[in-house]
């Protein structure tokens, strides 16, 4: 029974693992005639992770600005292309991956922010006595592969303590960071701060987490659309972003409810796997909160330079994306 929903919280955030031909997700609670689907590319499958979303459906929100909204779940990398050559106009992307398309000649831009903390950390077990990435040195790391959040998160994180790969051994683990790390496959691993760290607490392994943010400002999960959206159809991307902040809003004032909603939307949440699905979702709350004295969904010039900068740096695209290209605060009047 553990070994299952287990299982279950990993799939949650092994995000960018799964074609994007997979289904798409709508719970509308109106009619639909009237309204403007539109579909929005999401990460791996349906999930706790995605709360706001399904909050949003139930409540109307996105309905009140005429959208029928649709999630549909797959490869974030595939969603990047998908947006960038307008296929489809929206998805959730980290910064990191809009530097990336930028750097490939795809024209995306980060319109809002969603996750406040970039949500990737690097984990260990507290009898490893890894607490700074100077610990770091001559450990075995596992990772799912040389690519994504996970790798990025690493990558900053070595270089905060001057390390590079060659200071520590990588082990290209799939998604199995969990019992990579509670079985001492590996001496730490990067995951998604809700999902490693959260299970082996339910385990009662205590473990010690490195956060990227800590080091580095990398603007994280977030609304992504494209130039010809913003220039054609500005208000379908106002309307995007109202709809999409107010969900979030409203789950973090409405945790509970919201929690019992996203049950709805993602059955196989419930049952056995209820406990360890809302001590994942009371874990992102923080990380969706916005930060105080900020305005909601905003990201910043500084952040986006470091951001680009970075990428460069590790060699991750070949030349310096401008920063201005790659956000806009513009929509969230």
């Amino acid at each position: 029974m553990q070994r299952r929903f287990l299982f279950f919280i990993v799939l949650l955030f092994a995000a960018g693992c799964a074609p994007a031909a997979l289904p798409t997700t709508a719970q509308p609670t109106i009619a639909t005639a009237a309204l403007t689907p539109i579909k929005l590319g999401v990460g791996y499958i349906p999930s706790v992770q995605f709360a706001p979303f399904y909050v949003g459906i139930a409540k109307g929100f996105f309905a009140d600005e005429g959208i029928d909204l649709q999630l549909a779940h797959g490869f974030e990398n595939d969603y990047l292309k998908l947006v960038g050559v307008g296929e489809i106009p929206f998805m959730i992307g980290s910064g990191d991956q809009v530097v990336l398309g930028r750097g490939q000649g795809l024209p995306v831009r980060y319109v809002m922010n969603w996750y406040t903390q970039y949500p990737v950390v690097l984990f260990a077990k507290s009898s490893e006595k890894i607490l700074q990435p100077a610990d770091l040195k001559g450990k075995t790391i596992g990772i799912p592969g040389p690519f994504g959040a996970n790798y990025v998160a690493l990558r900053g994180i070595l270089e905060a303590a001057g390390l590079s790969e060659q200071d520590v051994k990588l082990e290209s683990i799939g998604f199995a960071q969990i019992a990579a790390v509670s079985t001492d496959k590996v001496n730490a691993a990067v995951d998604y701060a809700v999902n490693g760290p959260v299970v082996l607490a339910l385990q009662g392994i205590d473990t010690t987490q490195i956060a990227l943010d800590q080091y580095l400002p990398m603007p994280a999960n977030g609304l992504v659309t494209n130039e010809k959206t913003i220039d054609e159809q500005p208000a379908l991307v106002a309307k995007m972003v109202r709809a999409t902040l107010k969900s979030i809003t409203y789950t973090l004032a409405n945790p509970d409810e919201a929690f019992q909603i996203t049950l709805k939307a993602v059955p196989e949440a419930g049952g056995e796997n209820t406990p360890a699905n809302r001590a994942v979702f009371d874990a992102s709350l923080p990380y969706w909160t916005p930060v105080p004295g900020t305005q909601p969904g905003a990201t910043t010039q500084a952040a986006w330079q470091a951001a680009a900068e970075f990428m460069q740096r590790i060699g991750l695209v070949d030349k310096l994306v401008p920063a201005g290209e790659l956000f806009t605060n513009a929509f969230l009047k």
